[in-house]
Protein backbone atom coordinates (compact mmCIF):
# COMPACT_ATOMS: atom_id res chain seq x y z
CA UNK A 1 0.00 0.00 0.00
CA UNK A 2 1.47 3.64 -1.00
CA UNK A 3 2.05 6.07 1.62
CA UNK A 4 0.37 9.04 2.12
CA UNK A 5 2.18 12.31 1.19
CA UNK A 6 4.66 14.24 4.25
CA UNK A 7 3.46 17.42 3.56
CA UNK A 8 -1.15 16.01 2.99
CA UNK A 9 -0.03 14.31 6.88
CA UNK A 10 0.41 17.32 8.58
CA UNK A 11 -1.62 19.50 6.66
CA UNK A 12 1.09 22.13 5.21
CA UNK A 13 2.15 23.24 1.67
CA UNK A 14 5.49 22.09 0.30
CA UNK A 15 7.46 25.39 1.23
CA UNK A 16 6.58 26.03 4.77
CA UNK A 17 8.99 27.37 7.17
CA UNK A 18 9.90 25.23 9.91
CA UNK A 19 7.71 27.29 12.54
CA UNK A 20 4.89 26.35 10.44
CA UNK A 21 5.38 22.45 10.53
CA UNK A 22 6.50 22.94 14.00
CA UNK A 23 2.90 24.22 15.04
CA UNK A 24 0.89 21.58 12.21
CA UNK A 25 2.81 18.61 13.48
CA UNK A 26 2.14 19.73 17.42
CA UNK A 27 -1.65 20.29 16.24
CA UNK A 28 -1.76 16.91 14.36
CA UNK A 29 -0.19 15.26 16.67
CA UNK A 30 -2.50 16.38 19.78
CA UNK A 31 -5.81 15.39 17.56
CA UNK A 32 -4.25 11.78 16.84
CA UNK A 33 -2.87 10.98 19.81
CA UNK A 34 -4.28 7.46 21.06
CA UNK A 35 -4.99 8.89 24.80
CA UNK A 36 -7.61 11.21 22.89
CA UNK A 37 -8.91 8.53 20.75
CA UNK A 38 -9.20 5.18 22.86
CA UNK A 39 -12.18 3.83 20.38
CA UNK A 40 -10.42 4.41 17.17
CA UNK A 41 -8.49 1.64 16.11
CA UNK A 42 -6.29 3.43 13.60
CA UNK A 43 -5.17 6.30 15.88
CA UNK A 44 -1.62 5.04 16.88
CA UNK A 45 -1.55 4.54 13.09
CA UNK A 46 -2.20 7.84 12.04
CA UNK A 47 0.22 9.00 14.56
CA UNK A 48 2.66 6.90 14.34
CA UNK A 49 3.21 8.22 10.49
CA UNK A 50 2.73 12.03 11.73
CA UNK A 51 5.64 11.09 13.61
CA UNK A 52 7.29 9.51 10.73
CA UNK A 53 6.24 12.71 8.65
CA UNK A 54 8.01 15.24 10.65
CA UNK A 55 11.12 13.82 11.78
CA UNK A 56 11.93 13.63 7.66
CA UNK A 57 10.58 17.06 6.97
CA UNK A 58 12.19 19.01 9.99
CA UNK A 59 15.80 17.78 9.00
CA UNK A 60 16.91 20.12 5.94
CA UNK A 61 18.75 17.13 4.36
CA UNK A 62 15.83 14.64 4.60
CA UNK A 63 13.26 17.14 3.78
CA UNK A 64 15.60 17.83 -0.05
CA UNK A 65 15.48 14.27 -0.44
CA UNK A 66 12.08 13.80 -0.28
CA UNK A 67 11.38 16.80 -2.29
CA UNK A 68 13.09 15.67 -5.10
CA UNK A 69 12.57 11.80 -5.06
CA UNK A 70 9.42 11.32 -2.36
CA UNK A 71 9.21 7.69 -0.26
CA UNK A 72 11.88 6.25 -2.63
CA UNK A 73 14.74 8.39 -1.15
CA UNK A 74 14.02 6.08 2.09
CA UNK A 75 13.58 2.68 0.45
CA UNK A 76 15.49 -0.03 -0.23
CA UNK A 77 18.36 0.77 -2.95
CA UNK A 78 18.31 4.56 -2.93
CA UNK A 79 22.06 6.00 -2.73
CA UNK A 80 23.68 2.50 -2.11
CA UNK A 81 21.85 1.68 1.20
CA UNK A 82 18.58 -0.44 1.17
CA UNK A 83 16.40 -1.68 4.49
CA UNK A 84 18.57 -3.83 6.10
CA UNK A 85 21.84 -4.15 4.45
CA UNK A 86 23.12 -2.80 0.46
CA UNK A 87 26.18 -1.87 -1.34
CA UNK A 88 28.22 0.92 -0.69
CA UNK A 89 27.20 4.25 -1.97
CA UNK A 90 30.88 5.59 -3.13
CA UNK A 91 31.83 1.81 -5.08
CA UNK A 92 28.51 2.47 -7.22
CA UNK A 93 29.10 5.87 -8.71
CA UNK A 94 32.96 4.92 -9.40
CA UNK A 95 31.37 1.45 -11.19
CA UNK A 96 29.02 3.59 -13.19
CA UNK A 97 31.61 6.28 -13.73
CA UNK A 98 34.22 4.11 -15.20
CA UNK A 99 31.24 2.05 -17.41
CA UNK A 100 30.18 4.91 -18.80
CA UNK A 101 33.32 6.68 -19.77
CA UNK A 102 36.08 4.71 -18.83
CA UNK A 103 35.79 2.75 -22.16
CA UNK A 104 36.55 5.63 -24.37
CA UNK A 105 38.52 7.32 -21.80
CA UNK A 106 40.94 4.75 -20.70
CA UNK A 107 40.70 5.17 -16.99
CA UNK A 108 42.52 3.18 -14.39
CA UNK A 109 41.93 0.01 -13.72
CA UNK A 110 39.22 -0.12 -10.56
CA UNK A 111 40.84 -3.54 -9.51
CA UNK A 112 44.28 -3.23 -9.35
CA UNK A 113 45.95 -6.91 -8.68
CA UNK A 114 42.21 -8.44 -7.89
CA UNK A 115 42.22 -6.55 -4.56
CA UNK A 116 38.19 -4.71 -4.57
CA UNK A 117 37.05 -2.90 -1.37
CA UNK A 118 33.89 -4.57 0.36
CA UNK A 119 30.64 -3.51 0.08
CA UNK A 120 29.44 -0.69 2.88
CA UNK A 121 26.59 -2.46 4.97
CA UNK A 122 23.57 -0.39 6.59
CA UNK A 123 21.78 -1.74 10.01
CA UNK A 124 18.68 -0.72 11.28
CA UNK A 125 18.37 -0.32 14.93
CA UNK A 126 15.48 0.81 17.11
CA UNK A 127 15.45 2.05 20.23
CA UNK A 128 13.16 3.58 22.65
CA UNK A 129 12.89 6.64 23.65
CA UNK A 130 13.82 5.79 26.79
CA UNK A 131 17.18 3.93 25.58
CA UNK A 132 18.15 7.35 24.01
CA UNK A 133 17.58 9.48 27.00
CA UNK A 134 20.26 6.87 29.17
CA UNK A 135 22.11 5.78 26.04
CA UNK A 136 22.67 1.90 25.94
CA UNK A 137 25.36 -0.71 24.99
CA UNK A 138 23.67 -2.89 21.91
CA UNK A 139 24.64 -6.11 20.35
CA UNK A 140 23.55 -7.08 17.11
CA UNK A 141 24.54 -9.91 14.74
CA UNK A 142 25.23 -8.44 10.93
CA UNK A 143 25.39 -11.09 8.21
CA UNK A 144 28.31 -10.06 6.24
CA UNK A 145 30.87 -11.44 4.03
CA UNK A 146 34.42 -11.88 6.27
CA UNK A 147 37.80 -13.22 4.60
CA UNK A 148 37.93 -17.11 3.78
CA UNK A 149 39.93 -18.89 6.44
CA UNK A 150 41.04 -21.73 4.45
CA UNK A 151 42.50 -19.47 1.68
CA UNK A 152 42.95 -16.09 3.64
CA UNK A 153 41.51 -14.37 1.21
CA UNK A 154 43.23 -14.68 -1.79
CA UNK A 155 40.67 -16.95 -3.32
CA UNK A 156 43.26 -19.62 -4.32
CA UNK A 157 43.69 -23.23 -3.51
CA UNK A 158 45.77 -23.21 -0.40
CA UNK A 159 48.97 -24.37 -1.77
CA UNK A 160 48.65 -22.85 -4.89
CA UNK A 161 48.41 -18.59 -6.19
CA UNK A 162 46.43 -16.81 -8.45
CA UNK A 163 48.62 -16.05 -11.78
CA UNK A 164 48.79 -13.07 -13.76
CA UNK A 165 46.14 -12.64 -16.70
CA UNK A 166 47.53 -13.67 -20.18
CA UNK A 167 45.32 -11.97 -21.84
CA UNK A 168 46.13 -8.18 -20.31
CA UNK A 169 49.30 -8.95 -18.45
CA UNK A 170 47.86 -8.18 -15.13
CA UNK A 171 46.78 -4.66 -16.10
CA UNK A 172 43.07 -5.31 -15.77
CA UNK A 173 42.76 -3.46 -19.03
CA UNK A 174 42.83 -4.24 -23.13
CA UNK A 175 43.39 -1.74 -25.63
CA UNK A 176 42.36 -2.24 -29.04
CA UNK A 177 43.12 -0.11 -32.13
CA UNK A 178 40.77 1.00 -34.60
CA UNK A 179 41.91 3.36 -37.58
CA UNK A 180 42.88 6.80 -35.69
CA UNK A 181 41.44 5.41 -32.14
CA UNK A 182 42.90 3.54 -29.44
CA UNK A 183 40.20 2.30 -27.13
CA UNK A 184 40.51 0.81 -23.76
CA UNK A 185 38.20 -2.05 -22.04
CA UNK A 186 38.36 -3.96 -19.21
CA UNK A 187 39.44 -7.18 -19.71
CA UNK A 188 37.18 -10.20 -20.55
CA UNK A 189 39.42 -12.60 -19.20
CA UNK A 190 39.93 -11.41 -15.88
CA UNK A 191 37.18 -9.03 -15.34
CA UNK A 192 39.40 -5.80 -14.82
CA UNK A 193 41.14 -7.85 -11.30
CA UNK A 194 44.35 -8.62 -13.49
CA UNK A 195 44.80 -12.48 -12.56
CA UNK A 196 43.40 -15.22 -12.76
CA UNK A 197 42.76 -18.50 -10.40
CA UNK A 198 43.63 -21.72 -12.13
CA UNK A 199 42.81 -24.38 -9.02
CA UNK A 200 40.29 -22.01 -6.53
CA UNK A 201 39.43 -22.62 -2.94
CA UNK A 202 36.88 -25.01 -2.35
CA UNK A 203 35.82 -23.32 0.89
CA UNK A 204 35.08 -19.47 -1.19
CA UNK A 205 34.75 -20.90 -4.65
CA UNK A 206 37.35 -18.84 -5.38
CA UNK A 207 35.70 -15.54 -3.88
CA UNK A 208 38.42 -14.94 -1.00
CA UNK A 209 35.52 -14.36 1.05
CA UNK A 210 32.31 -16.33 2.59
CA UNK A 211 29.01 -15.43 4.12
CA UNK A 212 28.81 -15.78 7.90
CA UNK A 213 27.08 -13.77 11.04
CA UNK A 214 29.44 -11.45 13.16
CA UNK A 215 28.07 -9.93 16.28
CA UNK A 216 29.25 -6.52 17.23
CA UNK A 217 29.23 -4.15 19.75
CA UNK A 218 27.46 -0.66 19.43
CA UNK A 219 27.54 2.47 22.11
CA UNK A 220 24.84 4.73 21.91
CA UNK A 221 25.44 7.95 23.36
CA UNK A 222 22.75 9.47 26.12
CA UNK A 223 20.67 12.09 23.86
CA UNK A 224 21.14 10.09 20.53
CA UNK A 225 18.14 12.12 18.15
CA UNK A 226 16.36 9.91 15.39
CA UNK A 227 17.67 9.06 11.77
CA UNK A 228 21.43 9.40 13.61
CA UNK A 229 23.95 7.38 11.71
CA UNK A 230 27.03 5.67 13.42
CA UNK A 231 29.62 4.67 11.56
CA UNK A 232 31.54 1.79 11.84
CA UNK A 233 34.98 1.89 10.10
CA UNK A 234 35.98 -1.98 8.53
CA UNK A 235 33.35 -3.29 9.86
CA UNK A 236 31.48 -3.49 6.33
CA UNK A 237 31.86 -6.88 3.78
CA UNK A 238 35.43 -8.09 3.44
CA UNK A 239 37.26 -7.17 0.29
CA UNK A 240 37.66 -9.70 -2.56
CA UNK A 241 41.36 -11.31 -2.40
CA UNK A 242 43.11 -9.34 0.13
CA UNK A 243 41.13 -5.52 -0.51
CA UNK A 244 40.86 -3.70 2.29
CA UNK A 245 36.99 -4.39 4.05
CA UNK A 246 33.98 -1.84 4.00
CA UNK A 247 32.03 0.35 6.45
CA UNK A 248 28.83 -0.72 8.55
CA UNK A 249 26.44 1.86 9.20
CA UNK A 250 23.79 2.22 11.77
CA UNK A 251 20.76 3.71 11.33
CA UNK A 252 19.02 4.61 14.11
CA UNK A 253 15.36 5.44 14.70
CA UNK A 254 13.22 6.16 17.78
CA UNK A 255 10.17 4.59 18.69
CA UNK A 256 6.97 7.19 19.29
CA UNK A 257 6.27 7.61 23.14
CA UNK A 258 3.15 6.83 25.21
CA UNK A 259 3.10 10.00 26.82
CA UNK A 260 6.12 12.31 25.89
CA UNK A 261 6.36 13.75 22.57
CA UNK A 262 10.45 15.23 21.87
CA UNK A 263 11.41 18.12 20.04
CA UNK A 264 15.18 18.51 19.66
CA UNK A 265 16.08 18.07 23.52
CA UNK A 266 13.09 18.79 24.76
CA UNK A 267 9.88 16.82 26.06
CA UNK A 268 6.42 17.74 25.69
CA UNK A 269 3.78 16.06 27.66
CA UNK A 270 -0.46 16.34 27.72
CA UNK A 271 -1.78 15.86 31.19
CA UNK A 272 -5.76 15.97 31.89
CA UNK A 273 -6.36 17.69 35.11
CA UNK A 274 -10.15 18.12 36.06
CA UNK A 275 -12.54 21.24 36.07
CA UNK A 276 -12.44 21.74 39.65
CA UNK A 277 -8.43 21.72 39.77
CA UNK A 278 -8.50 24.64 36.69
CA UNK A 279 -10.45 26.46 38.54
CA UNK A 280 -9.82 26.42 42.26
CA UNK A 281 -6.24 25.69 41.51
CA UNK A 282 -4.31 23.03 42.84
CA UNK A 283 -1.17 20.25 41.87
CA UNK A 284 -0.25 17.26 40.35
CA UNK A 285 2.82 14.86 40.18
CA UNK A 286 4.19 13.73 36.96
CA UNK A 287 7.37 10.78 36.58
CA UNK A 288 10.07 12.32 33.93
CA UNK A 289 11.92 10.84 31.84
CA UNK A 290 14.29 9.38 33.49
CA UNK A 291 12.07 8.35 36.75
CA UNK A 292 12.18 11.23 39.23
CA UNK A 293 9.16 12.60 40.34
CA UNK A 294 8.08 16.77 39.96
CA UNK A 295 5.56 18.54 41.20
CA UNK A 296 3.41 20.95 38.98
CA UNK A 297 1.29 23.25 40.67
CA UNK A 298 -1.84 24.31 38.80
CA UNK A 299 -2.59 28.53 39.50
CA UNK A 300 -6.37 29.02 39.83
CA UNK A 301 -8.27 29.96 36.63
CA UNK A 302 -5.76 27.89 34.56
CA UNK A 303 -7.73 27.20 30.77
CA UNK A 304 -6.68 24.40 28.09
CA UNK A 305 -3.21 24.64 26.48
CA UNK A 306 -1.58 26.22 29.01
CA UNK A 307 2.07 24.92 29.51
CA UNK A 308 4.63 24.05 32.73
CA UNK A 309 7.84 24.41 32.16
CA UNK A 310 9.93 22.13 33.96
CA UNK A 311 13.87 22.91 33.56
CA UNK A 312 16.53 20.94 32.93
CA UNK A 313 14.23 17.48 33.04
CA UNK A 314 14.20 17.30 29.39
CA UNK A 315 16.38 14.94 26.89
CA UNK A 316 20.73 15.23 27.39
CA UNK A 317 22.09 16.71 24.73
CA UNK A 318 24.67 14.38 23.20
CA UNK A 319 28.07 14.44 24.41
CA UNK A 320 27.30 17.68 26.10
CA UNK A 321 26.57 18.60 30.13
CA UNK A 322 23.39 20.29 28.72
CA UNK A 323 19.66 18.82 29.24
CA UNK A 324 16.56 20.38 27.34
CA UNK A 325 13.13 20.96 29.32
CA UNK A 326 9.79 19.24 30.23
CA UNK A 327 6.65 20.69 29.00
CA UNK A 328 3.74 20.05 30.44
CA UNK A 329 0.57 20.91 28.62
CA UNK A 330 -2.70 20.88 31.26
CA UNK A 331 -5.99 20.09 28.92
CA UNK A 332 -9.05 20.53 31.06
CA UNK A 333 -11.60 17.64 31.57
CA UNK A 334 -15.25 17.89 31.61
CA UNK A 335 -17.12 15.78 33.70
CA UNK A 336 -18.96 13.24 33.27
CA UNK A 337 -21.37 10.12 34.27
CA UNK A 338 -22.91 13.58 36.50
CA UNK A 339 -25.49 11.89 39.86
CA UNK A 340 -28.26 13.67 40.63
CA UNK A 341 -26.82 16.15 42.96
CA UNK A 342 -23.70 16.46 41.57
CA UNK A 343 -25.87 18.21 38.35
CA UNK A 344 -28.05 19.93 40.91
CA UNK A 345 -24.98 22.32 41.97
CA UNK A 346 -23.50 22.93 38.80
CA UNK A 347 -27.14 24.22 37.92
CA UNK A 348 -27.05 26.33 40.71
CA UNK A 349 -23.19 27.28 40.27
CA UNK A 350 -24.21 28.09 36.26
CA UNK A 351 -27.29 30.44 37.92
CA UNK A 352 -25.01 32.29 40.37
CA UNK A 353 -22.33 33.15 37.45
CA UNK A 354 -21.66 35.97 35.99
CA UNK A 355 -19.43 37.56 33.48
CA UNK A 356 -16.96 37.54 35.41
CA UNK A 357 -16.71 34.19 35.65
CA UNK A 358 -16.27 33.58 32.42
CA UNK A 359 -14.47 36.49 30.52
CA UNK A 360 -13.14 34.54 27.75
CA UNK A 361 -16.40 33.51 26.45
CA UNK A 362 -18.50 36.82 27.07
CA UNK A 363 -15.91 38.87 25.54
CA UNK A 364 -16.00 36.72 22.34
CA UNK A 365 -19.66 36.62 22.10
CA UNK A 366 -19.89 40.30 22.78
CA UNK A 367 -17.41 40.84 20.01
CA UNK A 368 -19.33 38.75 17.52
CA UNK A 369 -22.45 40.47 18.16
CA UNK A 370 -21.07 43.66 17.27
CA UNK A 371 -19.30 42.67 14.30
CA UNK A 372 -22.27 41.17 12.83
CA UNK A 373 -24.39 44.58 14.27
CA UNK A 374 -22.11 46.46 12.47
CA UNK A 375 -22.37 45.46 8.71
CA UNK A 376 -26.44 45.81 9.00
Amino acid sequence: MSKADFYVLLGVAKGCDEKELKSAFRRKAMECHPDRNPDDKDAEHRFKAINEAYEVLKDPQKRAAYDQFGHAAFERGNGGFGQGFGGGAAGGFSDIFEDIFGEMMGGRARRSGGRERGADLRYNMEITLEEAFKGKTAEISVPTAIVCEVCTGSGAKPGSSPRACGTCGGSGRVRAASGFFSIERTCPTCQGRGEVISDPCSACNGQGRVTRERNLTVNIPAGIEDGVRIRLAGEGEAGARGGPAGDLYIFLSIKPHEFFQREGADLFCRVPISMTTAALGGQFEVTTLGGAKAQVKVPEGSQTGRQFRLRSKGMPVMRTANVGDLYIQVVIETPQSLTRRQRELLEEFERISSEHNHPESTGFFSRMKSFFDMGE
